[in-house]
Parts: C-alpha cells; sequence; structure tokens
C-alpha cells in the first residue's frame, strides 16, 4: 500500500493503530481529535458512545472532556444540540461509523471513512465554514440474533428526534476506503417501493433531494466517476426506521463499481439483501466481500483516492470549489 496522505497536522499517523486487532479505538479518537484541534462532544445514549464534531464557536460553553450520558428525552436538556448557533444554521451533517466487526480489522468497514471525514473537519474548521456536524457513530455492526432497533444510529436517530434537532441533510460515509468510484445509494428506493404511507414517502422525497445535494456536490469538485446502485447494509438503515432520512455514500473500484450495477439490474432481489444482510457473498465484488472480515486490511486500501472522500464531504459542507 503506498503512503497514507499526510496534512502538516494530520490524523493518518495513527491509522495504523487504529486497525490493530486490540486497539482502543474510542481512545484513540479522542486522542486524534485533540491532536487535530477538532472541536467534538461525546453523547453516550443507550451505552453507544457517539463522537459530534463541530465549528469552533459551537462549544463555547462545552467541556469535550466530558461525556453526556442521554437516554431518549434526556436529550432535550442537552444545552449544545439546543444552542442557536446549531439549530438556525441549518447545518449539513455527515457520519461515519468507528466500530467495527468482531474480529475484522474493519480497515475499509469503517477506518478510512472516519479518518476522511476527520481530516475534512480539520480544513472546514480552518477554513471558518460553520454549516457543519460530522457524527462518529457507535454500534453500526449488529451481532448475530439483533436488529434494527439494537443499531446506535437507530437510538441516535430517536434522540435528535426528541431534541428537536433537524439537521438539513445527513449523509452517511461508509467503506470509503477502496476504489476511485463515488458510490450514491440507492438503498431508499428498495425500502420503501412497497410501502407508500405519508412517513416512507416523506422520507423518499428527502432522499432524493439529498441524492440530488450529493450529485451536485460531486460534479462541483470534479468528481469524474459517479454511480447510483443498491449498497449494503449501514447506519442509513436505523435513521430510515427511526424517521430521518440519510443518504449513504461508499467507495468501490470502477470495474466493481460496473460489475455491481449491472448485476442487480440482472439479479433485483440482491438489492433487497444487500440491505438485509443476508447476500450470497459470490455475487457481491471483492471490496465487499471483504467487509466484516479479517481480510479487511489496510493491504487492499487505496489512500491515493482519499482525497476524493474529503473534497467530496467539504463540498457538501460549504457548496464551494476546492
Amino acid at each position: 500500500m503506498s503512503t497514507m496522505p499526510l496534512l502538516k497536522r494530520s490524523p493518518y499517523h495513527r491509522f495504523v493503530d487504529f486497525v490493530s486487532v486490540n486497539s482502543d479505538r474510542y481512545r484513540i479518537l479522542r486522542e486524534v481529535l485533540s491532536e487535530m484541534r477538532v472541536n467534538y462532544q461525546i453523547v453516550t445514549i443507550n451505552g453507544h458512545r457517539h463522537f459530534l464534531l463541530f465549528p469552533g464557536r459551537s462549544l463555547r460553553n462545552m467541556r469535550p472532556d466530558l461525556e453526556y450520558q442521554l437516554n431518549g428525552a434526556q436529550l432535550l436538556r442537552f444545552d449544545l444540540l439546543k444552542n442557536r448557533l446549531i439549530g438556525d444554521i441549518d447545518a449539513i451533517a455527515l457520519m461515519a461509523h468507528y466500530d467495527r466487526y468482531e474480529g475484522s480489522p474493519g480497515a475499509n468497514d469503517n477506518s478510512a471513512a472516519v479518518f476522511q471525514l476527520i481530516e475534512a473537519a480539520s480544513y472546514l474548521q480552518k477554513e471558518q465554514i460553520n454549516r457543519w456536524l460530522i457524527i462518529l457513530t457507535d454500534k453500526e455492526e449488529l451481532a448475530h440474533g439483533e436488529g434494527i432497533c439494537d443499531q446506535g444510529a437507530y437510538s441516535l436517530a430517536k434522540g435528535l428526534c426528541e431534541a428537536g434537532f433537524n439537521a438539513r441533510s445527513f449523509f452517511i460515509f461508509d467503506a470509503c476506503g477502496t476504489g476511485d468510484t463515488v458510490i450514491i445509494s440507492t438503498v431508499a428506493d428498495r425500502l420503501f417501493q412497497n410501502n407508500t404511507n405519508h412517513i416512507n414517502a416523506r422520507l423518499r422525497h428527502t432522499v432524493r433531494k439529498l441524492r440530488n445535494d450529493a450529485l451536485y456536490a460531486a460534479r462541483n469538485v470534479f468528481i469524474e466517476r459517479i454511480t447510483l446502485t443498491a449498497t449494503p447494509f449501514s447506519d442509513d438503515v436505523g435513521f430510515f426506521r427511526a424517521g430521518i432520512a440519510a443518504q449513504t455514500i461508499t467507495m468501490l473500484p470502477a470495474t466493481e463499481a460496473s460489475q455491481v450495477t449491472s448485476l442487480i439490474r440482472s439479479k433485483p432481489d440482491l438489492a433487497h439483501s444487500l440491505i438485509n444482510n443476508t447476500y450470497n457473498r459470490d455475487w457481491i465484488p471483492p471490496t465487499w466481500q471483504r467487509l466484516n472480515s479479517s481480510d479487511d486490511t489496510i493491504t487492499h486500501l487505496t489512500p491515493q483516492h482519499f482525497s476524493i472522500t474529503v473534497r467530496f464531504a467539504q463540498a457538501l459542507c460549504s457548496g464551494k470549489m476546492y
């Protein structure tokens, strides 16, 4: 694998530690965010610890060394989420889960996207862009016998709803460490195609807008390879179940992106099995076959393409071209 990209103050020097089998990922994230001077707050909901990264001025009365233990309606008393500096700016929220499947290094799923969003946060703070929120979520991966309501994103989304916090848009970055082609997920189309109640109709309408926003942002920073197709299970499913629309973004090598798009056209049931995490691994591209396995190592990453995700994240938050 080629050398990780480095900033003057870069998160990537801790990447190998982060994907080590016995690493304390929670502790490493706290250390990296402090080193990068990114403002953050930890919120614990139902035992799941989420990192909330904010523009600098939004943390004026908060202590980032404290954890806020929140359950359901207690989030209403979380002053930061009611702060007018956040609530009234029509923020863009970017998300990536930092947990990993037991026994997997989790290099692509989802360490790469976590570090890419931290890099993006550093740039956004430096450029004094204030219309953003980045959430590094816990408990995306489900154990055997667990369902959507056990997902950290579900309880987080429920808490955000109860707090009255309404970001304009939620974009989820998952498995963005391998490949040069941006995949904009069409999972929502599959989830809601046979259910036309008013809640799902609203979610479907919002997701279509998010998808258009994502396409616009990608083209605005001259990303050449973009594909729309169904993608594997992610935090978006938990958000949908809680009633919040979210758009998932992932990456694949160009050849694999083309192959999976063609395969889903020929095997419509594959899209549903991707959503339900019941797919036949032989039908999906090699990059997705490695997810949740011991083979999800740094040797399969393509750090020369990390800048695509970082530029994309910046464009979603600022509307500027870099």
